[in-house]
């Protein structure tokens, strides 16, 4: 069997504008993973709703980040892909979970390079239903239907992994180099609190309530909330940073139902108005910078800090495509091709 990797990331409209903004969020909101509700209703609130507001707003919002090369999520992720090739002997795909590029044109490309195994690697550190998960399935589903002699293995969420946590650990650090922080700021991106009780395996385990996530249990495999807080702590550990300076909030959030909390700009707010003036914000949910990061968290981030009080606003840039994340991609790759080993 000749192997292959398929790295999968995000993905995004080919342009901020409206027309183009409206099939991709479309896509993206229309994945039962992401607006997990029956057919019917998630139709209305999707293409009834959201699709004749949203992609206005949207659009202003991506041409604000736009970079000269185009989409700053895609320009990364083709970056990071073509460093990974240089250091691997195996063919190398990218491909973006919605919008141009996507898994089945990565998966083709590995097919005609005569690929019949797959290393499919979901760039999220951590599970969750409306990314990893819905990365896994779709490459899965693709594979069945149109390659159903390839068989594909999966990178685990690998929040945990201590090479991981040292590159990641590594970049904030170097981040803030000549900032005096008064707190430091670790910014997940947020999902619906049903999706942490959905993909709890034990149906009783996840009760959001502060204790759960420290209590050892199978859930955890699955369990966002829990990764996220535990890739902070495990951050923390290793710069030696101080209790009383960090803490974990979630960003981006849809009304009517409960999201996960606390909010980011609600802390925002809180840290300002508590003297924190000088505030340093990472987003390790993403290994790439994107909307979310750059404009929500960088911009708007810094203007709504300010507004509440606070001086001096730091944003750490995601590992996009650093040497030594590059590196352990890499090594990950080739234990998988040499060792059908995969990182713990």
């Amino acid at each position: 069997m000749k192997k292959g990797v398929l790295l999968v990331n995000l993905g995004s409209p080919d342009s901020p504008s409206k027309k183009d903004l409206k099939p991709y969020l479309d896509e993206f909101l229309m994945d039962e993973r992401v607006i997990d509700v029956n057919p019917v209703l998630r139709n209305i609130i999707v293409r009834g709703i959201i699709l004749n507001t949203r992609p206005k707003r949207s659009a202003k919002a991506y041409a604000k980040i736009w970079w000269e090369e185009g989409s700053p999520l895609i320009i990364i992720s083709n970056r990071f892909a073509q460093k990974v090739r240089e250091k691997v002997t195996l063919p190398v795909a990218l491909g973006m979970r919605y919008g141009s590029g996507n898994i089945r044109e990565g998966l083709q490309e590995l097919a005609d390079q005569d690929v019949d195994e797959v290393l499919l690697v979901p760039l999220y550190p951590h599970y969750a239903m409306s990314s990893y998960e819905t990365v896994v399935v779709k490459a899965l589903k693709e594979q069945q239907e149109h390659y159903p002699d390839m068989k594909v293995t999966t990178l685990p969420a690998f929040y945990r992994n201590t090479e991981y946590i040292e590159v990641l650990s590594r970049s904030i650090a170097e981040g803030l180099e000549g900032f005096e922080y008064d707190h430091i700021l670790f910014s997940y991106h947020g999902i619906p609190e049903r999706h942490i009780r959905k993909s709890d395996p034990t149906k009783f385990h996840c009760k959001i309530d502060g204790q759960c996530c420290k209590i050892n249990s199978v859930a955890h495999h699955t369990c966002y909330r829990h990764q996220c807080y535990d890739t902070t702590e495990r951050v923390k550990k290793a710069l030696g940073l101080p209790d009383e300076k960090v803490s974990s909030s979630f960003q981006s959030r849809l009304a009517g139902d409960p999201w996960l909390k606390p909010y980011t700009d609600y802390e925002f707010e809180r840290l300002a108005k508590e003297g924190k003036t000088r505030l340093a914000v990472v987003t390790p949910a993403f290994v790439s910078d994107c909307l979310e990061t750059l404009e929500e968290i960088a911009m708007e981030g810094e203007e709504e800090f300010k507004e509440a009080g606070g001086k001096e606003y730091k944003h750490i840039p995601c590992l996009n495509d650093r040497e030594d994340w590059v590196a352990l991609v890499a090594q990950w790759i080739k234990d998988w091709e040499e060792k059908e080993m995969l990182p713990v």
